[in-house]
């Protein structure tokens, strides 16, 4: 996440100030806009599965005739979700954010601007590593001063989804599943196990071999996206590394740690 975040620090300050751990990340406080900006580059995930149902409106946005799973939109497209404090984020459209009082309309625009730039930036990234920035979000909010910062994550598996360049246009033509790295795989392993989140569901356990699988892939976009390898954490507790670095962290901070 730091290394996305100091990517794109001259776009739009953000909330980290120190990473003393890999666990641990040290920030301002912020209050939280209660949208999240989903930018889509491509007809995929949930925009791919309310297309094929017909649908051709998401979040307000027209969605344009003649598209399959995957093709790329001829602009990248904002579909806000609502930041749910319980429960699912609802799709919204701009027009009902700023009518609802959700978010004012003069800091709509420039978390509007905001992501639009940041996805740039993004797929620029992407690109030079051999990725494609498929789609992701983002989330801002307002310090004590009133800047608004970006906060969260940014493109992580976990927010972002990607493709490999390599063969994207062949995979296409032959109407082929793309390969890609992002959670995505995970989302399907649940469904195929029972499980989308629903009332009365129940998450699978899911097998050793599974999760080392998980684990793999994100590692393998870690080192795509940062050219470095990645370090495994030493075994054993990690309690008293952790300790010691936010203590040391704080120190150098300024602040007192009990």
């Amino acid at each position: 996440m730091m290394h996305a975040m100091q990517a794109t620090a001259d776009i739009v300050p953000n909330w980290v100030i120190d990473v003393p751990d890999p666990n641990v990340t040290i920030g301002r406080v912020c209050s939280t806009f209660k949208v999240e900006m989903v930018i889509r580059g491509y007809l995929s995930g949930h925009a791919a599965r309310t297309y094929a149902s017909g649908g051709r409106v998401l979040c307000g946005v027209a969605l344009p005739e003649g598209m399959k799973e995957n093709d790329r939109f001829p602009t990248p497209i904002i579909t806000p979700t609502t930041k749910a404090a319980a429960g699912h984020d609802e799709d919204i459209s701009r027009e009902d954010i700023i009518a609802k009082g959700i978010v004012s309309e003069e800091d709509y625009t420039r978390i509007e601007s905001y992501t639009q730039q940041l996805f740039k930036r993004g797929s620029e990234i992407a690109a030079s590593h051999g990725l494609i920035l498929v789609d992701t979000k983002y989330e801002f909010g307002k310090d004590e001063d009133g800047t608004i910062r970006l906060i969260d994550e940014i493109h992580t598996p976990d927010s972002s989804r990607y493709f490999y360049a390599d063969g994207y246009a062949e995979r296409q033509a032959k109407g082929e599943q793309q390969k890609q790295l992002s959670k995505e795989f995970v989302r399907q392993w649940l469904i195929a196990n029972g499980f989308q989140g629903r009332a009365g569901e129940s998450v699978p356990e899911m097998p050793d071999t599974w999760l080392d699988e998980i684990s793999s892939r994100y590692i393998e976009l870690y080192e795509k996206l940062t050219g470095e390898s990645f370090t495994p954490a030493p075994p054993g507790d990690p309690r008293e590394r952790i300790e010691y670095n936010v203590r040391r962290a704080l120190s150098l901070l300024g602040y007192q740690s009990d």
